[in-house]
């Protein structure tokens, strides 16, 4: 993605948005006028006005400044590690979409995957 100046003079660095149902996250990094970087986490969930009619996003923004990066990663681990432990059968169905859209974009398929997927202890072995 090019850089690009904002009315601020912050420069965006680099972006990704993830869908992850009626929500959508965005991953910005921008960089400050000294050419420090930092992350901008935005959660962004489309609604309506009480009438139904007209759309508007609801956003939720947090700043991140590198010297938090390790421990805001270090509790984001421990609370989905701890969900994950407790409540398991939360969404591995999710992760199972992930890898198969991964798959599909790195051209790995089943007919490939016989291919490449074997195992090391094999390899000494004769055909029986």
């Amino acid at each position: 993605m090019a850089d690009f100046e904002h009315h601020d003079n912050r420069k965006e660095i680099f972006s990704k948005a993830v869908k992850a149902g009626k929500r959508t996250y965005f991953f910005d990094v921008k960089a400050t006028r000294s050419d420090d970087y930092y992350l901008t986490i935005t959660e962004s969930k489309k609604k309506f006005d009480q009438n139904g009619e007209k759309a508007f996003y609801e956003k939720h923004k947090i700043f991140l400044y590198k010297e938090d990066f390790e421990k805001f990663m270090d509790g984001l681990n421990e609370a989905v590690t701890h969900i994950r432990t407790n409540r398991p059968e939360m969404p591995t169905y999710e992760r199972q979409e992930h890898k198969e859209r991964d798959e599909q974009h790195s051209g790995s398929t089943d007919e490939t995957k016989k291919f490449t997927d074997f195992d090391f202890d094999d390899l000494g072995k004769k055909d029986e």
